[in-house]
């Protein structure tokens, strides 16, 4: 696992390097989808076994966030980032986790969800769907 989010965060700061390089030209709306399809789709890929890490490898992850909040908002280092967030509907790496993983479950509930999710197999373990 670790070296999942080893890959994840490289390639992140390397987009986000390049996106800083070329944020000028773009308004913040601009940069923040393109934060969105670089950076936090790659975050949200393989939520489940996310769930289950320990805060400190998910602080890795939680650093992605911050520098991408950077970015779109042009701040420095030492900038207060709290608002932006919030101002942009971003959740931290954990509840965005939690929220996805809770969305699947009502979406099973609901009879929304995907078929084999719905009605799985006997033999059909969910860690196997997960990644795990």
């Amino acid at each position: 696992m670790k070296s999942h989010i080893s890959r994840i965060t490289c390639f992140c700061f390397y987009q986000l390097r390049r996106l800083r390089a070329v944020r000028g030209q773009f308004g913040q709306e601009v940069t923040g989808h393109l934060v969105s399809v670089f950076i936090l789709s790659r975050l949200d890929y393989c939520n489940a076994v996310l769930a289950v890490l320990p805060a400190s490898t998910l602080a890795l992850l939680q650093r992605i966030m911050h520098a991408a909040t950077r970015v779109v908002d042009d701040l420095k280092p030492y900038d207060h980032i709290t608002p932006t967030p919030k101002a942009l509907h971003w959740l931290p790496v954990k509840q965005r986790t939690e929220f996805k993983l809770c969305l699947l479950v009502y979406l099973v509930i609901k009879k929304r969800a995907p078929v084999c999710l719905e009605n799985p197999p006997d033999n059909y373990c969910i860690c196997a769907w997960s990644g795990l």
